[in-house]
């Protein structure tokens, strides 16, 4: 079989029943979803290999219990060249059963030690590169050491690097679940050995994201250290901070385990030409009041509709407002069952009623995607988009190929947060010293914090400066057509309450949303739907036994 850069398989040869099965629940061709349990680890061992050495590597030897019985195999990973003898980023993976077979490249007698000990090598020094790099990025900010001030100049550039590359940013955008995952295997990978690891091989500092940051801070985990074993007191060194991050960055018992730089409050962010149209006015606070609650944003999208234009893009896009909503967790550690609130089956029936209402673009399936994409630029029909400071930035202003100064913000139909990197000092660090000074700087260094704001129109974690920007005419965005949107974002943060956390929230939320969607675009019926959510949770989480809807 072929696989691409992303180790999906984009073509198969021969007999592979033995070696790849077909997942049940949604479809995918991801290379190691599909593996054979029994020669994932050297498959994995193998591609990185080839990859990294540029030559074909076989391990031959490989026993595996084969649906057909048991065998032993030979297992072959090459890279593929084109016309010029250049590689092209495909590998062709080889099943081989026959041992009188002259094998080119690399070729090694399978032991499963052996193999285990080189991908962990390997793992461990691609989390010390990431790790030297992270210390390197981080201590670009201002701070009391030299080292940590010429480094912030570098950060500054790499940032710059990341906004003008709008490229760059649609593969960042298109990845990030992905990347999210590997990030977190390897993170796990790495956590394993942080007991027993030498001095220099120990996690010292590591991010998450709002989506699983309570799969860390979680105090059963004992992975992210308190940070008054830090010597920060949160009540005193963060006292600046939103209370709904410092929540959201603390375990069951409140103890705070984590900080953020990041605040991400949610507004309605719309065109101000299609508001004029079909308004006559593209006054935000007209327009406030047109979208204020569910109800009359419902109303309002009739009226859009008549003009001929979308409400919304997709139904993905109100998810994260029914989400923070959820009045329990999606689960609890031990009690095998993953709970469905019912605010997520409220975003199952309205999404529903809006698409077929034709307040949402059928076209536009889910997010982060072309046709998403494509919803923002000048030729689109789409009015509105609900988003957090950073999307606006980093998602919309990319994908816009109009005027400048053609969007507007307002309040949306009800408060929420989606986002935000969550920065941890690791259990056993060695650096205690320099992850405190790291924390403090980028979290609760409020100069750094309103320069980020207002160079990069992020919302940043310090209420006292965001309420300063909120009222600072120099924090007025072109793009926005000269509106401050900080006027808007700051009573949102302060109203935003943190929906319960576990350390289910990222497979709930993801698998959540894929299964209806296949709902939505009418690949399956109601119920259909809910077995499929059933079967990829259970699959996602093998602890989990039960999922329970709401009546």
């Amino acid at each position: 079989m072929v696989l691409n850069e992303s180790n999906n398989i984009i073509h198969f040869f021969g007999n592979y029943q033995d070696y790849m099965t077909i997942a049940p629940g949604k479809a995918t061709f991801n290379f190691f979803v599909m593996i054979h349990r029994d020669l994932s680890l050297v498959a994995s061992t193998a591609l990185n290999r080839c990859r990294s050495e540029h030559t074909p590597v076989t391990y031959t030897g490989i026993v595996m219990d084969a649906p057909s019985g048991k065998k032993t195999i030979n297992l072959t990973v090459a890279p593929s060249l084109n016309r010029g003898k250049e590689e092209n980023g495909l590998v062709a993976v080889f099943f081989t059963e026959d041992n009188s077979v002259e094998l080119p490249g690399v070729q090694e007698k399978y032991d499963v030690d052996t193999t285990a000990a080189r991908r962990i090598a390997d793992l461990e020094q691609e989390l010390h590169e990431s790790k030297n790099d992270l210390k390197a990025t981080i201590g670009e900010l201002e701070t009391v050491n030299e080292e940590l001030q010429a480094a912030n100049e570098e950060l500054l550039t790499a940032n710059e690097e990341l906004q003008s590359s709008n490229e760059e940013l649609q593969s960042v955008n298109e990845e990030l679940y992905t990347v999210n995952t590997e990030y977190q295997q390897k993170l796990d990978e790495a956590l394993l050995n942080q007991a027993s690891g030498a001095a220099d091989d120990k996690v010292d500092i590591f991010l998450s994201e709002t989506d699983y940051v309570y799969k860390y801070t979680d105090a059963a985990a004992d992975v992210a250290m308190p940070l008054t074993d830090l010597g920060i007191d949160p009540d005193t060194d963060l006292a600046d901070q939103y209370s709904f991050t410092k929540t959201t960055a603390s375990d069951a018992n409140g103890v705070q385990r984590g900080s953020t730089w990041q605040c991400c409050p949610g507004l309605l962010v719309y065109r101000r030409d299609i508001a004029l149209d079909t308004f006559g006015t593209d006054d935000p606070v007209t327009i406030g009041e047109k979208v204020k609650d569910w109800d009359t944003f419902r109303a309002t999208a009739e009226e859009l509709k008549a003009k001929g234009y979308y409400a919304l893009a997709s139904y993905a896009d109100t998810f994260r407002l029914y989400g923070n909503s959820i009045s329990q967790p999606w689960g609890v550690e031990g009690s095998g069952t993953i709970t469905v609130d019912a605010q997520i089956m409220k975003w199952v029936t309205d999404s529903k009623e809006w698409l077929d209402a034709g307040y949402l673009n059928k076209t536009v399936k889910g997010q982060f995607n072309d046709d998403w994409n494509k919803a923002m630029g000048s030729a689109s029909k789409v009015f509105a988009f609900l988003m957090p400071a950073w999307g606006i930035d980093f998602t919309l202003a990319p994908n816009w190929d109009g005027p400048e100064g053609s969007w507007a913000v307002t309040n949306p139909p009800q408060e929420y947060n989606w986002g935000g990197s969550y920065i941890h000092a690791c259990q056993g660090t060695d650096n205690p010293e320099h992850v405190r000074d790291i924390i403090l700087a980028l979290t609760a260094n409020k100069d750094n914090l309103i320069k980020i704001s207002k160079d990069y129109l992020d919302f940043t974690n310090t209420v006292s400066g965001m309420e300063e920007a909120a009222s600072d005419d120099s924090f007025a965005s072109a793009f926005l057509g000269g509106q401050n949107a900080y006027e808007y974002f700051s009573p949102v943060a302060q109203n935003i309450v943190i929906a319960p956390l576990s350390s289910y929230d990222q497979g709930c939320v993801e698998l959540i949303q894929n299964a209806f969607s296949d709902y939505y675009q009418g690949n399956v019926d109601f119920d259909r739907a809910k077995e499929n959510f059933e079967t990829s949770i259970m699959e996602r989480y093998p602890d989990i036994t039960t999922v329970q809807w709401p009546d």
